[in-house]
């Protein structure tokens, strides 16, 4: 039951992972497109958004979706093998309410805040 509720909710997580990671793409592809063959000089446009910070944030956000993506991904397959609730440090169970809060948590908050 509980590993349903897991199921389900990693889930729906990756599949909004998925999302941003492809809207993110895609926002780079048109920024790109938009700009191509332009010799703009936007890091001195007063009234807009450089390319430069743009590219980086849009760059910022699908990296973040991506890497959100292979924890997800690890954490299914974790699901799948049984381990999945087990810190990968110290071999403890991580706790529901970590569980509730960070689905794809791999580690407990004790050797969570020990890698930092």
């Amino acid at each position: 039951m509980i590993d349903q509720r897991r199921r389900r909710m990693l889930r729906t997580l990756r599949e909004e992972a998925a999302t941003r990671a492809d809207a993110s793409a895609e926002a780079l592809d048109a920024l790109v497109h938009d700009r191509e063959g332009s010799n703009d000089d936007d890091e001195h446009d007063p009234e807009g958004v450089t390319l430069s910070s743009e590219w980086s944030r849009l760059s910022g956000l699908a990296e973040a979706a991506r890497a959100e993506l292979r924890q997800i991904d690890d954490a299914l397959a974790r699901l799948e093998a049984g381990s999945y609730g087990v810190c990968v440090s110290c071999g403890r169970p991580i706790p529901d309410g970590r569980l509730d809060v960070r689905p794809f948590a791999d580690r407990c908050v004790a050797c969570a805040s020990a890698q930092r």
